[in-house]
């Protein structure tokens, strides 16, 4: 057993399904799964092969036993879509514990979502725990209508397909907010995150400590 080991937990592929057609739910199970500490936005990091892990938004953790996560298979084909290409029910999987302050954050005006395909497994589970009451805006950009995750209210967001460079910020400039600022969530491709973030700072004059960035 060597030094990284000692801090992954084991776990076994119990499930895999299509959530979308470029996108594969990975169930992991295992004991060492049950009571897990979770908040809903955190990521795990899995090792993909014999020396490197790769991060993945939890999607949800059923029961408080189970922990799916939500692979989208990028063209790219790195060693992270590679291995949940090929990993299979019952495969042995090593992960760490859930960590990231992606996170809702509770007694906030609204709750602002801007991102992609791969953040809007993160803002799935992050929607779901949201109060009925939460105020919820937010721009989602995928490349077509087949690439759209279920999330829990949908219809308040803004869906845009990538037809143009500068998608994401046209419609985040556009979007009718409080003339306050919230708290946003912005994930995704570092470039389009660091030209949210600009946007939301500069031409809305909202306080760094409200723009959560985690790029993907």
């Amino acid at each position: 057993m060597n030094l990284l080991d000692r801090f992954l937990l084991a776990a076994t592929v119990g499930q895999i399904e299509p959530v979308t057609p470029r996108m594969r739910r990975i169930r992991l199970t295992g004991p060492s799964l049950r009571g897990l500490a979770w908040l809903p936005g955190q990521h795990v990091r899995v090792r993909v092969d014999a020396t490197r892990l790769r991060s993945y938004s939890v999607f949800d953790h059923v029961d408080g036993e189970h922990l799916d996560l939500c692979v989208l298979d990028h063209p790219s084909a790195g060693p992270g879509t590679r291995w949940a290409r090929r990993v299979r029910v019952g495969q042995p999987v090593a992960l760490t514990r859930p960590q990231g302050r992606l996170v809702p954050r509770p007694g906030v005006p609204y709750h602002l979502f801007v991102g992609d395909e791969t953040a809007s497994v993160a803002f799935a589970a992050m929607l779901r725990a949201l109060s009925a009451d939460a105020r919820v805006h937010g721009v989602i950009e995928v490349r077509g209508p087949d690439d759209r995750v279920p999330l829990h209210r949908a219809g308040e967001l803004t869906w845009i397909h990538r037809d143009r460079p500068d998608g994401i910020i046209q419609a985040l400039r556009a979007l009718d907010l409080p003339a306050a600022p919230g708290v946003a969530y912005v994930a995704g491709e570092a470039r389009a995150c660091q030209a949210a973030r600009r946007h939301l700072r500069a031409e809305r004059g909202w306080p760094a400590d409200a723009v959560v960035v985690k790029p993907f």
